[in-house]
């Protein structure tokens, strides 16, 4: 009896953008995009939910040290509504609750979205992943369970009207970390009268990161090894909005030891060994570079 070939697990260290179609998680995302470079270690830098498409960096190796960074960066996506449908998850998967005519028209919806940019307050949905007392918000929420949620303050930076047709909505949603966007289309539709809900979601940027340079899991597969190495960025992409600092040969040997060393720099930063990443460093103000985070040789 053949037994199973046992895949062979390698060092891979960097960034891959994927372009996460719909219908799986970005779990599943992750564990396919692994697969493919037979990556020993792999993680991603926010999820999206499985009816959602869009830019999913995935960090390899060493990049995963860097991945929290990314989860607290500003969002851009590009979002469809439909008017005059409520559902039980405000999305397109939940079950409809109520259908309202639509007596909205283009110019009503302009006057209204800077009603929802800036800072604005949101509730987050009972279809979540927050938890109460342990448990995820979206369990509670299928045995017919609902709780109080505090509301969050986040910030929606654009708020652009791409297309109206109707009861079809186009929105281009700039935001910062912890918007739901499905919330988002709930509370237009209620600010409008006749309800909404979300059908459609494609994140296009995360970050400094843009989906542009994306890739789909069909396309790396088609791919040959070599190919697939020349989609990784470097590791230090998800720290591209930090600025640089290179150290000489003493400084890198006590900074890469866990040392603190020299500069007048405040605040985090990318620290360099010539063109060689050392890590993330952080300048306390008193003339020190403390280490945070290191990249392994």
């Amino acid at each position: 009896m053949n037994q199973p070939v046992r895949r062979r697990w390698r060092r891979v260290d960097g960034v891959l953008l994927l372009d996460k179609p719909t219908g799986i998680t970005s779990n599943d995302a992750l564990q396919k995009a692994r697969r493919l470079f037979s990556a020993e270690k792999a993680g991603h830098t926010g999820t999206l939910d499985p009816m959602a498409s869009g830019l999913l960096p995935v960090c390899f190796g060493e990049a995963t040290k860097f991945s929290a960074d990314l989860l607290d960066a500003d969002k851009t996506y590009e979002a469809m509504l439909r008017l005059g449908v409520t559902t039980t998850t405000a999305d397109a998967e939940g079950e409809v609750i109520e259908t309202r005519p639509v007596a909205a028209a283009e110019a009503d919806l302009l006057a209204l979205l800077p009603r929802f940019t800036g800072a604005i307050s949101q509730v987050p949905p009972m279809y979540s992943a927050l938890k109460r007392d342990g448990r995820p918000l979206y369990e509670l929420a299928r045995q017919g369970i609902e709780v109080e949620r505090a509301a969050r303050d986040v910030t929606i930076h654009e708020l652009t009207l791409l297309g109206f047709s109707g009861s079809d909505v186009s929105l281009r949603v700039s935001c910062s970390k912890g918007t739901y966007i499905r919330t988002l289309a709930e509370d237009i539709g209620k600010a409008l009268g006749c309800g909404a809900h979300l059908t459609a979601l494609r994140r296009t940027r995360v970050g400094p990161l843009d989906l542009a340079g994306a890739r789909t899991l069909a396309e790396i597969d088609g791919c040959d090894e070599a190919g697939r190495e020349s989609l990784l960025l470097p590791v230090d992409t998800l720290l591209r909005g930090l600025p640089p600092v290179t150290l000489d040969e003493a400084a890198t040997l006590r900074f890469g030891n866990g040392n603190p060393v020299d500069t007048d720099l405040v605040g985090p930063c990318r620290v360099y060994a010539g063109n060689r990443l050392l890590g993330l460093g952080l300048g306390d103000g008193a003339g020190r570079l403390h280490p945070k985070r290191l990249v392994a040789k």
